[in-house]
């Protein structure tokens, strides 16, 4: 079954503090509803693409509040971060956790936060690769730096947790040759002789090559994340959308994402995003042929970024409504995908 998780980047309308008081109460929503996972990202000094610098420390705080639900790092930018910090800091928060820490790297995407951490965005793969193999070295138990030196406590529990982000089959074939899971994208840059690629037509051969390059025995992870906002009504869910996705526009534009056109329909196109009633986006999720192959798939509300109070109703919508609909999440998904699947002429 296609498990289900809860995806912030902290960017509700609040001050930092209230922005994490409010994430830490969707995440615990999030697992009275059967979510499976609760992912947070990275992003270090620009409040209007994410709200949180230090995951582990946010997560170590939502450990506390929570019993059951994964909780993951989708991403940390390891090119700015020490590997064997990252290491220590998972292990610790691993253990206070009650094992239930999910490992997600990446190698970043805003070329100015590079400059404050001595690196250069240009030489970030290279980088990322680099300190890739120093953080597993870390945790499998290696030496570091000195004979005596070794992780303690010890993090080798996490080896077959870490995932790796990607945009393209290049990242796909490198995380599966490491046996890692791989993480995709709610949306991302279309070719330039190719706007209206859907995503799935760029995901599925990252996939593809992803699963080519898995050792054998290696059961795949794969997590695609999607932009979803579900509301009891299909005006107050377009409502919030137009508002969010025109407001998160230039963004994407200055990221070489620009719309496909200016109507509400071609932003949700442009960037990936299902909204509306249940009904709405269980039909618009059953279209999405990468997310059918994926392991898990997590649900996050930006760019839409409705207010906390429908965030909570629509983890709510999605856990008693769309997931089961589609066949994933918890059990209730075994009970109704059938009928959900031919309501929408799924097989999903």
């Amino acid at each position: 079954m296609t498990r289900i998780g809860f995806f912030t980047r902290l960017l509700d309308e609040a001050s930092a503090a209230e922005r994490y008081r409010i994430a830490t109460e969707q995440i615990v929503a999030a697992e009275r509803h059967g979510f499976d996972s609760a992912w947070v990202a990275q992003h270090h000094f620009h409040a209007a693409e994410g709200g949180l610098p230090s995951p582990f420390v946010f997560l170590a705080h939502a450990a506390a509040s929570t019993s059951r639900i994964r909780l993951g790092t989708g991403v940390v930018t390891l090119p700015l971060e020490d590997p064997v910090r990252v290491a220590e800091d998972a292990v610790v928060l691993d253990l206070l956790s009650g094992g239930r820490v999910e490992l997600g790297i990446g190698s970043g995407s805003t070329p100015a936060s590079f400059r404050a951490f001595g690196e250069r965005s240009e030489d970030r793969g290279r980088v990322f690769a680099e300190k890739l193999d120093a953080l597993v070295a870390a945790l499998a138990g290696g030496e570091l730096g000195d004979p005596a030196n070794h992780l303690q406590p010890p993090g080798r529990d996490l080896l077959g947790r870490v995932w790796q982000a990607t945009f393209s089959a290049f990242g796909g074939t490198r995380a599966g040759r490491a046996g890692h899971g791989l993480m995709l994208s709610r949306t991302q840059p279309r070719p330039a002789d190719a706007p209206r690629r859907t995503l799935s037509e760029l995901q599925l051969p990252v996939i593809d090559a992803y699963r080519e390059a898995l050792p054998g025995g290696v059961p795949p992870r794969i997590l695609a994340s999607r932009t979803l906002f579900v509301a009891d009504s299909r005006d107050e869910a377009r409502r919030f959308a137009e508002r969010g996705l025109r407001r998160a526009a230039a963004g994407f534009a200055r990221a070489g994402q620009p719309p496909l056109g200016d109507t509400l329909d071609e932003l949700i196109a442009s960037y990936d995003t299902h909204v509306g009633t249940p009904a709405e986006v269980i039909e618009s999720l059953a279209r999405d042929s990468a997310a059918a192959e994926a392991t898990e798939v997590a649900f996050q509300v930006h760019s839409v970024d409705p207010p906390h109070e429908l965030v909570l109703r629509s983890i709510e919508l999605i856990a008693t409504e769309v997931a089961p609909a589609l066949g994933w999440g918890t059990g209730l998904g075994d009970r109704n995908g059938a009928l959900a699947a031919s309501a929408t002429g799924s097989n999903s």
